[in-house]
């Protein structure tokens, strides 16, 4: 997909596809960078629209101080967003994680800010015994240092169910811009949509985190009343894990499923066997048989087979490949290799990996 030269706010309201990068290692679980610069290379090189650092997948555990990777990473993460804009001459949109309560996440805005990143992702995992007062005051707190994006995280990996009235009052702070809707729930996901339609806000782009259901909620029109009249509104784009493996596949599949949109013809079978594809293929990587236990890890061993990473390792020695986790991964290989992009990984690698 070729970017325009328009601004990111702009495009992130078109729709883009932003891939949540994950943490390249060593067999000492050190960072490395050479492995990481690939990572961000082979996303700006399949076409994404954005990139996400310091986001689940990049590892909550960066932040650690006896890690102490957040900063590198991030600055990792500017050098070659810098450098595919020089080449593309228009900007990846660059979005950081912000985590922690208050004072944490304020001082982590400002970081990403000052290093020109455009919008904070707001986890509220740290939050999970706030009241709704004090969830809505923390967000308030980071939109005044950077735009926001909100982060319906499901509980399963730290995440906790957010009701409508948040979403309604959160969809009033000025300088929320979008919401990754992640809580692998049709309902809390209604919730959402629903909130931000009655809020009036036209301006803040929805995006689906729910790697469970891609296909689907980028063609589903959602339609709720506003001051009594019908209102649509539809998830634009993708702000995933599940697109940090095959990005290039999944930049196409956005392309196609944004083309249907916008014809408003009615939805193929093809399309919606797509769907199912996708979802079998993220049950494999993200070990929902085990309750996601292996997520990260799972992602990491599709990277590992194309080449661009070297081993699987997790900052955590207990995040590991489930058993059996392998052995599905393998199966949904056979099963749907269409949806990989191992031809175009294998092309460009040693190049990335320079």
């Amino acid at each position: 997909m070729k970017r325009s030269s328009q601004n990111w706010l702009t495009t992130l309201r078109e729709g883009v596809a932003i891939p949540a990068s994950p943490l390249a290692l060593d067999a000492k679980r050190r960072l490395d960078e050479r492995r990481q610069r690939a990572l961000f290379r082979y996303y700006a090189a399949a076409g994404v629209g954005g990139i996400a650092v310091g986001v689940h997948t990049t590892q909550f555990a960066i932040r650690d101080p006896k890690t102490d990777l957040f900063y590198l990473v991030l600055e990792i993460g500017r050098q070659e967003m810098n450098r595919a804009d020089a080449k593309s001459g228009s900007p990846l949109i660059r979005v950081a994680g912000v985590c922690g309560k208050t004072k944490q996440a304020a001082s982590e805005a400002t970081l990403i800010r000052d290093l020109g990143y455009h919008a904070g992702l707001l986890s509220l995992a740290a939050m999970r015994d706030a009241t709704e007062k004090e969830l809505l005051a923390h967000c308030r707190a980071v939109a005044e240092i950077i735009p926001v994006i909100g982060f319906y995280l499901q509980p399963a990996v730290g995440g906790r169910v957010l009701p409508f009235s948040f979403w309604r009052q959160f969809a009033e702070i000025k300088n929320v811009v979008a919401i990754k809707m992640a809580p692998f729930n049709r309902y809390q996901t209604i919730d959402v949509v629903r909130a931000v339609v009655e809020s009036g806000r036209d301006d803040i782009a929805l995006y689906t985190g729910n790697d469970d259901n891609i296909v689907l909620d980028l063609l589903t029109p959602y339609r709720f009343l506003k001051n009594g009249k019908p209102t649509e509104r539809r998830i634009v784009g993708g702000l995933l894990g599940h697109w940090s493996v095959w990005t290039r596949a999944a930049v196409q599949l956005l392309a196609e499923c944004q083309a249907v949109a916008r014809s408003k013809k009615p939805i193929s079978a093809e399309l919606l066997r797509r769907n199912v594809e996708v979802t079998d293929c993220n049950a494999a990587f993200f070990d929902s048989a085990n309750q996601f236990a292996g997520c990260i890890a799972g992602l990491h061993e599709v990277l590992r087979r194309q080449g661009l990473l070297e081993g699987i390792w997790c900052l955590d020695r207990k995040e590991k490949l489930s058993p059996g986790q392998a052995a599905e991964i393998d199966r949904v290989y056979r099963a749907y290799p269409h949806l990989n992009d191992d031809a175009f990984v294998a092309k460009h690698r040693e190049k990335w990996l320079r």
